[in-house]
C-alpha cells in the first residue's frame, strides 16, 4: 500500500478516470493532432479534474517507475546533474535525488509541479514548470543525466523528431539520456494515445552527437506491458 492507499480500489478509480479522460482527449478523435499538438490542454485537464486524487492521473503510481528503480539499484549518481522530463507527481525525480543526483524536474502543467512540491515539501529537487520544446537556455548541455519516462509515447509522431533534438540538446559532454517507454514492433498498429514506440523511433533518438549505448527490449509480464529501456551517451 502506498501513501494514498494504492489498493485494488485505487486502481478501479484509475480505470474509471482513464475512461473519462479518453472521452475528452482530442487525439482519440480525427483532427486531434491539429487541435492540440502537444496535448497541453488535455494534460492540464487531467490534473484539474483529478482534484487532488492521484488515481485520477493515469501515470501516477506514487512510486518510481519499476524500470528506473531497477536501473538505479545498481548505481549511484552522486553529484551528477540530472533532469527529469515530464515529472508529474515527482516520484521518479525523488528516486534520482535519493541516488545522489542534483535533480531538476519539470512538467508542462503547473498543477502537476505544485502537486509534486506538496508531496515532497522537504525535497532537494528543483521543480519547475517548463516546455520540452522551449527549455531555458541555461539548461542547454547542462545535464549529466536526462531521464525521460513516458513523455515521448504521449506525443504524436509528428513531434518526435523535434523531441529527440530537444532531448539531445540538454545533455552535457559525457552525459547520458535514459529513456523508458512502452514498446511495439515496427509496423504494428498503435491505437493511442499513448503510442508505444517502434524500434525506429528509439533508434532515432541517437541524434546531435548521441550514440546508443544500451537498448533493452523488456518482455511483457503480468504486471507490465512490453517496454524499451534505452541509454544514449554523448561522448566527452
Amino acid at each position: 500500500m502506498g501513501e494514498a492507499g494504492v489498493t485494488e480500489e485505487f486502481f478501479a478509480r484509475r480505470a474509471a478516470a482513464r475512461a473519462r479522460l479518453d472521452e475528452i482527449d482530442p487525439h482519440k478523435r480525427p483532427g486531434g493532432v491539429e487541435a492540440d499538438p502537444q496535448r497541453k490542454d488535455w494534460f492540464e485537464a487531467v490534473y484539474r479534474l483529478a482534484e487532488g486524487d492521484a488515481a485520477g492521473v493515469p501515470w501516477a503510481h506514487l512510486a518510481p517507475h519499476p524500470l528506473l528503480a531497477d536501473w538505479l539499484a545498481t548505481r549511484r549518481l552522486d553529484g551528477l546533474r540530472a533532469l527529469d522530463i515530464g515529472c508529474g507527481l515527482g516520484d521518479n525525480a525523488e528516486a534520482l535525488a535519493d541516488a545522489g543526483a542534483r535533480v531538476t524536474a519539470f512538467d508542462l502543467v503547473e498543477d502537476a509541479v505544485a502537486w509534486a512540491k506538496r508531496r515532497f515539501p522537504q525535497s532537494a529537487v528543483d521543480y519547475r514548470v517548463a516546455d520540452l520544446f522551449a527549455t531555458p537556455e541555461e539548461w542547454r548541455g547542462g545535464f549529466d543525466l536526462v531521464h525521460e519516462c513516458y513523455t515521448l509515447q504521449a506525443l504524436p509522431d509528428t513531434l518526435l523528431d523535434a523531441a529527440a533534438q530537444a532531448l539531445s540538446g540538454l545533455i552535457a559532454p559525457g552525459g547520458l539520456l535514459l529513456v523508458i517507454a512502452r514498446a511495439r514492433d515496427e509496423g504494428q498498429e498503435a491505437s493511442g494515445p499513448p503510442w508505444p514506440l517502434p524500434p525506429s523511433r528509439i533508434e532515432a533518438l541517437a541524434v546531435g552527437g548521441l550514440r546508443c549505448e544500451t537498448l533493452e527490449d523488456i518482455s511483457a509480464t503480468n504486471a507490465m506491458v512490453r517496454h524499451w529501456r534505452a541509454a544514449f551517451r554523448r561522448d566527452g
